[in-house]
């Protein structure tokens, strides 16, 4: 409930503010939407048949349990928490970048990327096997470090806030984006890996903290087109039919669109 009603504010926030002040010009628009939360349904669908309670029950069945790094080292909840979210946030940097390395995994992730527009829905534009990979990843995350129930939780409700956040058609003053950015993936920033460019795509990782990519060199500050000029999505996956659910559903069967 608590991951709910966050998701449920942040969208409802992201969507609003998406009105009033758009960063770029949208074509299809609301058309995308059917097919975006359409698959996010299904996807959630999936998640209760296998895990009901997601990687927040699993750690509270790994801390029944003892099992864990931290725990065998007795670090002190105090520590363990912020500690495990930003390790589990540095896990989805290097998964991430792994979807986009191995090809049958990025024929999954490029029914993200073959988004032709960004709002807030494309944080939730994902095909239902990458999502239930990446819970299996974050498990085995989970259980191998012990985390607290408390700290997979705020990860999770941050990961979902960000991903809604740094999706959004929002124009950030260039005043708050800077020092914004710092510390968060910001919409600007996070706009240049839905570029065409595969030098810009295989850019700018990071889904909530942006120091990873400025550690690991793979930040790349502004598109070289420019926010307005650059062309967002995937060659060949652009088309208005291609938007359809079904078509989404299928497309990792498809050639590999790089």
């Amino acid at each position: 409930m608590i991951r709910l009603s966050v998701f449920a504010a942040v969208l409802v926030a992201m969507a609003l503010l998406e009105h009033a002040f758009p960063r770029r010009p949208q074509r299809l628009s609301w058309r995308r939407w059917p097919a975006n939360f359409g698959l996010v349904a299904i996807s959630s669908l999936l998640l209760r048949l296998v895990a009901p309670a997601g990687a927040v029950g699993v750690a509270l069945w790994a801390e029944a349990r003892g099992l864990g790094l931290m725990p065998a080292l007795g670090v002190p909840f105090w520590v363990a928490a912020p500690v495990a979210v930003v390790l589990l946030d540095l896990l989805i940097y290097f998964q991430h970048r792994v979807f986009h390395a191995v090809p049958v995994l990025w024929r999954l992730h490029r029914v993200h990327h073959a988004d032709p527009e960004l709002d807030a829905s494309s944080g939730l534009r994902f095909h239902p096997v990458e999502i239930l990979l990446s819970l299996a990843i974050k498990a085995v995350a989970v259980v191998a470090l012990g985390a607290p129930a408390e700290s997979v939780l705020i990860f999770e409700v941050l990961l979902n806030a960000t991903a809604l956040f740094n999706h959004a058609n929002l124009a950030v003053p260039a005043w708050l984006d800077r020092p914004l950015r710092q510390v968060l993936v910001t919409p600007d920033m996070h706009r240049v890996h839905h570029s065409e460019i595969r030098a810009e795509t295989d850019s700018d990782f990071g889904f909530c903290l942006s120091c990873w990519d400025r550690i690991f060199g793979t930040y790349v500050a502004e598109p070289s087109k420019g926010q307005l000029g650059m062309t967002i999505g995937v060659e060949g996956f652009r088309a208005d039919a291609e938007q359809r659910i079904d078509r989404l559903l299928l497309q990792p069967m498809k050639p590999s669109g790089r």
